[in-house]
């Protein structure tokens, strides 16, 4: 990154940082019983839940000499996210099999841990993401009003992020693209249709920034991975970074229009 663009993420950095330790300070106490019941509901494996609101620590490894490529945005943080010893997004069983998708696709000369800034929709933490109906069920109009406006936030500060960083690249610097992740969920009623609706009104229509947004399934359960081959079959003339780019584009009308 230039000095302007490292200004932009480091402003965001803290912005984030300190949204994510203030929802702890307010919220934790009330989000932690809920969150262990929403395990309970479907016997997911015990764990403790030690973070209720997650901020992803590896964003202090990001300096001015990184080169970032990409914003990838998952869901939300899960138990291997939230635990005290990572509390860093896609650290599960999903981030390895998204380190691994760019480890055997080189074309798009991307390393997952050093290239790209990992958000979520929303910071709240569940052992699974449908475990947010539960807590925004059990939790009453408040819980609910605050999953709401995570979404509107994360939406509203990513792009920012993304847009200004893209500007202040100048000619020859790198213009990172979005990969939104998690496609289901971003249907209409789905669970982050919030995140959805709030990120394209930050978005002038057809500007350049919003033609680098790509939208694909996730990288859970392979996915991500499944799609793209099944797509590459169907049209084996295009080579692999227009692939997936064509890809995102035909998922971003589905989801978007």
């Amino acid at each position: 990154m230039n000095a302007r663009q490292f200004k932009i993420f480091s402003d965001f950095r803290n912005d984030f940082c300190k949204y994510c330790m203030d929802l702890n300070k307010e919220w934790g106490d009330v989000l932690r019983p809920l969150q262990i019941v929403a395990r309970l509901s479907d016997n997911t494996p015990d764990y403790m839940v030690e973070t209720p609101v997650v901020y992803n620590t590896a964003l202090d490894e990001v300096t001015e000499e990184s080169e970032i490529r990409l914003i990838v945005i998952g869901d939300n943080p899960g138990k291997d996210e939230q635990r005290d010893k990572n509390k860093k997004y896609l650290v599960g069983q999903s981030g390895k099999l998204a380190a691994g998708f760019f480890e055997n696709y080189k074309e798009f000369n991307t390393d997952f841990r050093k290239n790209a800034i990992i958000l979520n929709k929303t910071p709240i933490h569940t052992a699974k993401t449908n475990h947010l109906k539960l807590i925004a069920k059990n939790g009453g109009k408040e819980l609910r009003r605050l999953i709401i406006d995570s979404q509107i936030y994360m939406a509203e500060k990513t792009a920012l992020l993304h847009k200004e960083l893209c500007r202040a690249s100048g000619d020859d610097g790198i213009k990172p693209e979005i990969w939104l992740v998690g496609y289901a969920e971003l249907k209409e009623k789905g669970l982050f249709t919030d995140y959805k609706n709030a990120l394209r009104e930050n978005y002038e229509k057809n500007s350049p920034e919003w033609e680098k947004i790509f939208v694909f399934q996730h990288f859970s359960m392979n996915r991500f991975s499944i799609d793209f081959k099944n797509f590459m079959a169907k049209n084996k003339t295009l080579g692999i970074t227009d692939a997936i780019h064509e890809l995102g584009k035909i998922h971003r009308q589905e989801i978007f229009g």
